[in-house]
């Protein structure tokens, strides 16, 4: 989006919504749940379009399957750690398969060192299981662990299994690094809100590669233990919230670099559950700029926990 006023076609939106309710799930809906807005949202990221972010945001309701609110979801930008995504899919499909051993060991020296996030590199352990390495990558986005379950599974084969999932206008590009030279890939990864929202939406319906494959990676990622963007609405505690006595079910995977921030995941209630994926690319230029940013990413859960209860 440029630093304009942002056009209609462009802008974040709301669609507008049948007033007929189709309950799933078990979840009970109010009649009143169509004329619900995402107002502050749409305020929120049509100001930072307006202000030179590139903004590409999607949210879909789960049971229905309409989607509820878009605005430039095709785009595609830099997601950081939610590349940590695919290579999951990647790992659960070939340990479903019978071709990786979760039990396998693998040395972090197997691979460069890195600290730009994790906690591998502050353990004293020198090599762990394929199966908790995993939960390094999905709990605290690290670092050390996605480098080396990307170095055992092979880059090619997550490429390979993204393009089968529906990921084609998404890639990862590179391993993690503490600094990027002008020989490596630009990025992490790249996405579309569009592709990550409804790709979160296929594990929580098990229909992500196989229903084992769809459990095992929504198993990893609901450790995840930042709720710090959209999940900070939620009031989940970060270290335990795969089991709460308000029904709150949640899954979600956040990236970060230097002017990215991304989140995609799933969010349900006993009133609906959606799936969505925000992805915003600021200049990072000040304290103030960064968290202009991040509160549209809590702007974006209050107005979710308000759809889903």
């Amino acid at each position: 989006m440029s630093s304009a006023e942002p056009s209609e076609s462009r802008r974040a939106r709301s669609p507008e919504r049948p007033s007929s309710r189709r309950s799933g799930g078990g979840r009970r809906r109010r009649a009143d749940a169509s004329r619900r807005t995402f107002a502050p949202t749409l305020k929120t990221l049509d100001a930072l379009a307006s202000a030179g972010a590139q903004v590409s945001v999607r949210v879909t309701d789960l049971d229905r399957g309409d989607v509820v609110l878009v605005g430039d979801d095709h785009l595609v930008l830099p997601v950081g750690g939610v590349g940590i995504v695919p290579l999951l899919i990647e790992v659960a499909a070939q340990v479903d398969a019978g071709t990786l051993d979760p039990l396998e060991i693998l040395e972090r020296s197997s691979v460069e060192p890195v600290t730009v996030s994790g906690l591998w590199h502050h353990l004293k352990a020198p090599a762990l299981p394929v199966c908790d390495i995993a939960v390094l990558a999905a709990a605290s986005g690290d670092a050390s662990a996605a480098n080396a379950l990307l170095a055992r599974v092979g880059l090619d084969a997550v490429r390979a299994r993204m393009e089968q999932v529906g990921l084609v206008r998404s890639a990862l590009m590179d391993r993690f690094r503490d600094v990027r030279g002008p020989d490596d890939a630009p990025h992490v990864a790249l996405g579309s809100a569009g592709e990550l929202a409804t790709v979160f939406a296929a594990l929580v319906n098990s229909e992500l590669v196989s229903p084992a494959v769809s459990a095992q990676v929504s198993e990893w990622l609901s450790l995840n233990q930042d709720l710090s963007l959209v999940a900070s609405a939620t009031g989940l505690d970060p270290f335990a919230h795969d089991d709460d006595r308000h029904q709150v079910l949640f899954v979600n995977k956040t990236g970060r670099a230097d002017g990215v921030r991304a989140e995609a995941g799933v969010l349900a209630g006993p009133r609906a559950g959606v799936a969505y994926a925000l992805i915003v690319c600021f200049d990072d230029l000040s304290v103030a700029h960064r968290l202009r940013a991040h509160d549209a990413f809590r702007t974006l859960g209050v107005d979710l926990m308000e759809y889903v209860f």
